[in-house]
């Protein structure tokens, strides 16, 4: 696993609701660190959570958590995945 915060690999970490990273102290059991964060989904998950996160950077017990292992790429690929699917349905309405 990588921290989506310093971005320094995470060798054989378990990741609880309670773990930081050792390196910067980031929480990891965030939404920024799942496999199911997705920018610009319901709630910003892949999954059909019922509850908002609002904090997507700070620890939660949000039970379909399972840490991706490739976090700082994915993210960022989703943020501009979602950028550009906003910007194609503005442009729908000539914002």
């Amino acid at each position: 696993m990588i921290c989506y915060k310093c971005k320094k690999e995470l060798k054989d970490i378990s990741i609880y609701r309670t773990t930081e990273c050792p390196f910067c102290g980031a929480d990891l059991h965030v939404c920024k660190a799942c496999k199911f964060f997705s920018p610009g989904s319901h709630y910003d998950c892949k999954e059909t959570v019922e509850d908002i996160v609002t904090d997507k950077e700070r620890a939660n017990f949000c039970d379909f958590f399972i840490a991706d292992e490739n976090s700082s790429s994915n993210n960022a690929d989703s943020s501009a995945s979602a950028k550009a699917n906003i910007d194609a349905f503005n442009a729908l309405f000539g914002d």
